[in-house]
């Protein structure tokens, strides 16, 4: 058996993300572990959405976690790792400065990347070990600054598109009917073959409300129990969510506007129940590098 050790480095509207996972290699399989996650709530889109420019202060706070993120990397001796950094960044006017003057003074290199690259990360969680070929499967991963959807149909992916509605952009006023017309009109073309479709769901707002759920592990979210959940919700102020419902301020805002993107798209496809394996882009990053890592050990 051997064990290896990768980081990977989410950059994101509302949070700032560190993911250990242990990879553990033996003669039958190859597994992975998660070991902690670290998350800053750096809300760099609070920045990027309103004004068009990560401001001073959230560089510097940004510069500070990248460098605390380099240290613990050292101490737990990782293989590899990779930064990546999505809508807020990629829309900020200075995101390639930011990310020049983070490399200068941590040495982190940061890449920021696009809409259906982030797609592309999430779909090697290797999601197609999560579905049947019976029915056609949506992959939604709802951010702080955009949304991403894949249509998985007999085990393969068919169609992704990344949309420009988040949690951030909501609060921040930025989103309009306009931008749910357009993912409604992408989610209603598609051709599930008359077939039930089932929704994936990603993302730490959605973690969060399966847990407040209380259903057990690989049990379905129905959307009753995410309508119900979402009302909720609803009836505490933001204050009273921290106080009485024991959650995070940076959490707190943003979950009901997340469960209404998940609402809004079962409702438009008509899906019934949301699975939640706890896995985002983070996770993605990780095998992304093991198979990187895999490749380059083939050719020595």
């Amino acid at each position: 058996m051997k064990l290896l050790k990768f980081a990977a480095i989410d950059i994101g509207s509302n949070a700032v993300r560190l993911l250990f996972t242990n990879v553990i290699e033996d003669e039958k399989k190859t597994s992975f572990r998660k070991s902690s996650l670290i998350r800053i709530p750096l809300r760099l889109g609070e920045d990027s959405f309103n004004t068009g420019v990560i401001s001073e202060k959230k560089i510097k706070k940004l510069s500070q976690t990248m460098m605390a993120f380099k240290y613990l990397m050292e101490v737990q001796e990782v293989v590899a790792f990779r930064a990546c950094a999505t809508s807020a960044m990629r829309e900020a006017e200075n995101g390639k400065d930011v990310v020049t003057r983070v490399k200068n003074e941590t040495g982190i290199e940061i890449e920021i990347i696009e809409g259906k690259e982030e797609a592309e990360i999430i779909y090697s969680n290797q999601i197609v070990e999560m579905i049947d070929d019976l029915n056609p499967y949506l992959y939604v991963d709802v951010g702080g600054g955009s949304t991403e959807i894949s249509l998985f149909a007999d085990k393969k992916r068919v169609a992704t598109q990344s949309f420009d509605v988040g949690t951030i952009r909501i609060l921040s006023n930025k989103i309009g009917k306009k931008d749910f017309q357009v993912m409604k009109k992408w989610v209603k073309d598609l051709d599930f073959k008359g077939k039930e479709v089932k929704l994936i769901g990603s993302g730490g707002n959605i973690n969060k409300i399966f847990k407040i759920s209380g259903i057990k592990d690989n049990q379905p979210l129905l959307y009753s129990n995410l309508a119900d959940i979402h009302k909720f919700i609803s009836f505490y102020s933001i204050e009273e969510r921290i106080k009485i419902l024991g959650m995070n301020p940076d959490r707190a805002d943003v979950i009901i506007p997340a469960s209404e993107i998940f609402l809004k798209i079962m409702k438009w496809s008509d899906a019934n129940q949301v699975i939640v394996p706890t896995i985002g882009v983070s996770d993605g990053i990780v095998h992304q590098l093991y198979k990187e890592y895999s490749r380059q050990k083939k050719e020595l």
